[in-house]
């Protein structure tokens, strides 16, 4: 990859390449909401960052092997955070229980219609198991679901096993999740909550529990992405830069969401909104996409 250099100037990000005497493009700061730093051959200045920090922009680092491995956000972005993070800390039990099983079951019903899209014939199970989804998921129906999906959703690879050290088309499903996870993550903060405090995951380890959390009814969009460069590369056998310009579009996908088309980054902050109305005791419902089975988007 090309050396490039990332500065600021009057309001926009300024891509330079070689020597930084190329200069490649523009981008006004107020149009960025996810910027990846793929290459270690990138440099950024500091007041770059910042304005991107300010802008509530996502920044992900990549490590050598040019998958995501860090993210930048910024520390407040939202002017009630304070109460938003105090009414998050004391949700209730019953009302997480609540807001997961709604979580589990927009996901299922997620996997159902991309199974209606791509092996028709195995959706019908996935509709059932979301409709029997009880408070919290204590018959784990998210993992009964999943092991029904992953067996049928990729035609090309029979015995595919979704494991995030597994052979293809893993490692799409990872680059993918991860630029989602990112989004996701911006919109918590965008919307005065702590990114920390899931409903349902819970680690020690984890810096980004509710985010977890949130992407999941959104997965379905990256699974029908790689499905779609599959069908495109069928004898696909690694992650190359023409399919991470592909997965990169994944926050401008458009989604169904509260019965509008939007894009994904715009639908992740309805949602996220939705979910700090939840904690505030203003609503019980999370806004969650929809998909239309009969739409390969």
């Amino acid at each position: 990859m090309n050396p490039a250099q990332l500065s600021l100037q009057h309001g926009q990000m300024v891509v330079r390449q070689g020597d930084g005497t190329e200069l490649v493009r523009t981008i006004p700061i107020e149009d960025i909401g996810v910027v990846l730093l793929e290459s270690q051959q990138i440099s950024i200045t500091a007041p770059l960052l910042d304005a991107l920090v300010q802008n509530n922009s996502a920044v992900i680092t990549c490590n050598d092997r040019f998958m995501p491995s860090g993210l930048l956000m910024p520390i407040a972005s939202n002017s009630l955070q304070s109460e938003r993070f105090q009414h998050q800390i004391e949700a209730s039990v019953p009302l997480r229980k609540q807001l997961w099983m709604q979580t589990i079951r927009a996901k299922i019903m997620g996997q159902a219609a991309m199974l209606q899209r791509h092996n028709p014939q195995q959706a019908k199970p996935l509709m059932v198991m979301a409709d029997s989804v009880r408070s919290g998921d204590p018959d784990n129906r998210e993992a009964q679901a999943a092991a029904h999906y992953w067996k049928y959703i990729f035609k090309q690879f029979p015995s595919f096993v979704r494991d995030r050290n597994g052979e293809m088309p893993n490692p799409l499903l990872n680059y993918g999740y991860a630029i989602l996870r990112s989004v996701v993550a911006r919109s918590l903060v965008g919307s005065g909550l702590l990114p920390t405090l899931g409903i349902h995951h819970h680690n020690r380890y984890n810096a980004y529990c509710l985010a977890d959390d949130i992407m999941e009814p959104y997965r379905p969009v990256v699974d029908n992405k790689v499905v779609s460069i599959l069908q495109q590369q069928p004898h696909c056998e690694e992650l190359t830069t023409d399919i991470k310009r592909q997965l990169l579009t994944i926050p401008v996908e458009d989604v169904t969401i509260d019965g509008k088309s939007s894009p994904l980054m715009v639908a992740a902050t309805l949602t996220t909104a939705s979910l700090a109305r939840c904690y505030a005791g203003q609503s019980r419902q999370i806004l969650y996409p929809s998909y239309n089975p009969n739409v390969n988007n």
